[in-house]
């Protein structure tokens, strides 16, 4: 991907109003849970991660759990599985749809709980629950794991980034309590790569950014990492040497044409967005630990 494509897009500013509000919700509620479950998209781990998060648990324990590991890179997920273990932090890849690798992620939490329950015990207060708070991002798959983890429609799930509610305590099991918190995003995105990462995945609102520029950088992008994916989804003999080659190779494959046989490029970076983002377009993981 060319950096001085990357280099036109805006430096975000998205810190509405409503993103303070869940920011201050969530500095309240903190002392009243033992462990944070911070949630990341396992194909931008590193770009999903908010950076203000380590200043606003200070020192809580947590698990880091890699959503949506069924859309991402397999031996991606495990070296950044790996990266996080290194750095002496519990991680768990898991799947909130399907419910791949929700039991381990229990499992976990209950043991980075189970410090601070048994000390509270011991000063001669009633023995609980192990109590959790699940941040993340907006869009990272936060009320899908919790619906699962309820086994309940009990979080209100929104497709629209930015869309944030009310605390609500979720009783999961008889060992385990949630603290549901809205989604926030940092104030601003210094790097421009990480807001373009957050467009691809659908974390911030599409009406942000151009999306034709940012389906542009995604082929880009998608070209030098994963071409056979690209290849095999839209057929294509040769692979075109530039994004805007292979939107338009793209469009005559799908016959996205319009009168006099032009192109019609919205409906082409359309499909190409939401393909990508169902994963149609196979498992990607868009972030590398070793750029850490």
């Amino acid at each position: 991907m060319d950096r001085g494509d990357v280099k036109e897009l805006p430096v975000l500013q998205w810190f509405p109003g409503h993103m303070k509000k869940a920011r201050c919700i969530i500095e309240e509620n903190l002392k009243l849970v033992d462990v944070v479950v911070e949630l990341l998209d396992a194909r931008i781990p590193m770009s999903s991660a908010n950076p203000m998060l380590k200043e606003i648990i200070a020192g809580k324990p947590r698990v880091i759990a890699l959503n949506k590991s069924d859309l991402a890179d397999p031996a991606m997920t495990k070296k950044w599985l790996e990266c996080f273990h290194q750095q002496g932090l519990q991680a768990v890849a898991i799947d909130s749809v399907k419910g791949t690798g929700i039991k381990t992620l229990i499992k976990l939490s209950e043991e980075l709980a189970r410090p601070r329950t048994e000390k509270l015990v011991e000063k001669g207060a009633k023995a609980r629950s192990a109590r959790c708070m699940i941040l993340g991002i907006p869009n990272v798959g936060k009320s899908s794991l919790i619906n699962r983890l309820a086994g309940a429609v009990k979080a209100k799930t929104a497709d629209k980034p930015g869309v944030t509610r009310a605390k609500q305590w979720i009783r999961i099991g008889s060992n385990v309590e949630l603290l549901d918190t809205p989604g926030i995003l940092w104030p601003k995105f210094e790097d421009r790569m990480v807001g373009l990462k957050l467009a691809f995945v659908g974390s911030i609102n599409d009406e942000i950014y151009d999306l034709e520029q940012v389906s542009l950088l995604l082929l880009e992008l998608l070209q030098r990492s994963y071409p056979e994916r690209l290849a095999e989804r839209f057929k294509l003999a040769e692979m075109p040497e530039t994004g805007q080659e292979l939107l338009d190779s793209i469009g005559r494959k799908r016959g996205c044409l319009l009168k006099g046989g032009i192109i019609d490029r919205e409906k082409v970076w359309r499909i190409v967005m939401s393909e990508f983002r169902s994963g149609k377009l196979g498992k990607v993981t868009l972030d590398e630990p070793e750029k850490i």
